[in-house]
């Protein structure tokens, strides 16, 4: 209860702190890139639950010649790289916490069908709300492979604490001054997450900034 209530409290404060910097985003993606200015996608929220996650929009609607949509290197305008350097691009989320789907800090919420992909031990990572920010964001953000974050997602939900909540959200402050680990190394989305074939992660043991896992990677996903 404690948790929702400073989620409600900080993200309705943010929103109206941040109000002229949406209304200038927002007419910025309108007069680059046309309408519509959100991107809305179904993601997995708590317990696996489905809903509808609001971002600004980042990247143009343009198709090659065989009609599919081009890569997203190349779809990725000047303008939402901008956006995505300052994590402007992830301030309509605050909308999400207000509403009840996400809270400020959690596991970052991911595509639907990663569900039946996911293995028991890494799909403990819905038994709390979704966040704008995590314990794998401050650890490595997009450069980390997905069984890392993962491990760290898991770790969180196990080790949970308003304390560590306040901690997350400094660290997080620091990273989107710095602009640091945005993008995975050699592209500018992550790669879609396939499955793991191999997972072993015992129960976190020791300091609790250091998650014990022993992890085999196969290939990665989005």
């Amino acid at each position: 209860m404690i948790k929702r209530i400073l989620d409600v409290l900080v993200a309705a404060a943010v929103l109206l702190l941040a109000s002229p910097i949406l209304l200038a985003a927002a007419l910025a993606i309108r007069l680059a890139m046309g309408p519509p200015v959100l991107f809305r996608q179904v993601r997995a929220g708590y317990g696996g639950r489905p809903f509808v996650l609001l971002k600004f929009r980042t990247m143009r609607e343009a198709a090659g010649e065989d009609g599919r949509p081009l890569p997203d290197a190349q779809r990725l305008t000047h303008l939402g790289r901008l956006l995505r350097r300052t994590s402007i691009d992830e301030l309509p989320q605050l909308f999400n916490v207000l509403r009840g789907e996400m809270s400020l800090v959690g596991p970052r919420p991911l595509l639907m069908q990663y569900l039946k992909r996911y293995t028991p031990e890494q799909a403990r990572r819905h038994h709390v709300k979704p966040g704008i920010t995590g314990w794998a964001q401050v650890n490595g953000r997009n450069a980390l492979s997905w069984e890392k974050r993962f491990a760290l997602d898991v770790w969180y939900v196990d080790h949970w604490s308003l304390r560590l909540d306040l901690w997350i959200l400094l660290l997080t402050i620091g990273k989107v001054l710095r602009a640091s680990q945005i993008n995975p190394i050699g592209d500018v989305t992550m790669p879609e997450f396939m499955g793991t074939q191999k997972l072993a992660i015992g129960p976190a043991r020791g300091r609790p900034d250091r998650p014990t896992a022993a992890l085999s990677e196969v290939g990665h996903g989005s």
